[in-house]
């Protein structure tokens, strides 16, 4: 689950998003002001005003960005779903259905593209088109983690980089599978084969010989995409199923952020 919605089922948007976040009452993106969240909309309807949505055969999803006329600019909800990683929120995915909204799964944005399309008046314009990857394949694609022997200073240099990307399109932005990677490669080095949390020896060791340490986002409530290095800290498995799972998991989460501030100094 993400933030509580489970894949397939049906919500009612007033009072299961607006209910619960606030937001924008129309529109298909939602940007709630007091949570780290990015809800977008997509459904048939959309085809009337020039957004075809449609999913990739390669997994991906290609999400059409707001703006009913005219060319559309990288603003608003559209510069929300480009920087939902860099600022720690999460990007969900729903589904318009006659009995309601149907959630898809939790996205990561990956890169955008400009293409031709119709606006609400029939004229055609450049619109933006966001490529969008499930949450769950960007973390089954990072296992392999650099080796022990890299160097530390090179990684947290990468890692910078990777979670601080100018929204760009297509043909010059490196992958979300990429960036995510940069990110966890420096997190476990840093840790140096210690729980971030708890001080703990890493329980075991992986097929490559890194020390086993899981990187959590502290920023987000699920733990996919790219982050920023002084948001994601290394954890033993305990630990980590501790905030996502434990009775005190909220309050635990707080106390990761205020180890970070002496973890990660930038």
């Amino acid at each position: 689950m993400s933030w509580g919605f489970e894949r397939g089922r049906i919500y009612n948007r007033r009072i299961d998003i607006h209910g619960r976040f606030g937001g924008q009452q129309q529109g298909g993106i939602i940007t709630p002001s007091a949570f780290k969240l990015v809800v977008i909309i997509t459904g048939d309807e959309g085809l009337a005003h020039g957004y075809a949505d449609r999913l990739r055969p390669d997994g991906a999803f290609e999400y059409f960005g707001e703006g009913q006329l005219g060319d559309m600019t990288m603003q608003r909800g559209n510069a929300a779903i480009a920087s939902h990683s860099k600022n720690g929120a999460s990007l969900l995915l729903f589904r318009k259905m006659k009995a309601g909204l149907r959630f898809e799964g939790e996205y990561v944005y990956e890169k955008h593209h400009t293409e031709p399309a119709p606006d609400r008046m029939g004229s055609m314009r450049d619109a933006i088109v966001f490529e969008l990857r499930p949450v769950e394949s960007v973390i089954e694609a990072i296992e392999d983690l650099a080796p022990a022997s890299a160097n530390l200073e090179l990684l947290r240099l990468k890692a910078f980089a990777a979670a601080n990307p100018a929204p760009s399109k297509s043909t010059s932005i490196t992958s979300v599978f990429e960036r995510s990677q940069d990110v966890r490669d420096y997190v476990v080095a840093r840790a140096i084969g210690k729980c971030e949390g708890c001080a703990s020896p890493a329980p075991f060791l992986r097929k490559n010989g890194i020390p086993y340490l899981e990187p959590h986002h502290i920023r987000r409530l699920t733990d996919g995409g790219p982050d920023d290095p002084r948001f994601v800290i290394a954890l033993c498995p305990n630990c980590h199923r501790r905030v996502h799972s434990g009775a005190d998991g909220t309050e635990y989460n707080g106390d990761l952020l205020k180890k970070m501030k002496a973890i990660e100094i930038y």
